[in-house]
């Protein structure tokens, strides 16, 4: 898990530039869900970054998704994204 976090890390450096990012693991919150799975994450993305804020939240999340796409589809259930 630890190593798959820092794979998520890595691929978002190197497309945006963030001062400070955290990765929360929520999917034991979600333990008894209709649709949940132990092999996909539900994962809550705080980020610090000048740059996400100087653009419009929408096409923020959007870059974000956009980067994570094939994790979304793969190993990432459900994502909530925190720009500050």
């Amino acid at each position: 898990m630890e190593n798959y976090f820092k794979e998520i890390e890595k691929k978002l450096e190197k497309k945006i530039k963030f001062e400070k990012l955290e990765i929360i693991d929520n999917s034991n919150k979600h333990r008894g869900h209709k649709f949940f799975s132990e092999d996909r994450y539900h994962l809550h993305l705080k980020i610090k970054s000048i740059y996400l804020k100087s653009i419009s939240r929408i096409n923020a999340q959007k870059i974000i998704m956009n980067i994570l796409k094939e994790d979304l589809k793969n190993k990432i259930h459900a994502l909530e994204i925190s720009i500050e």
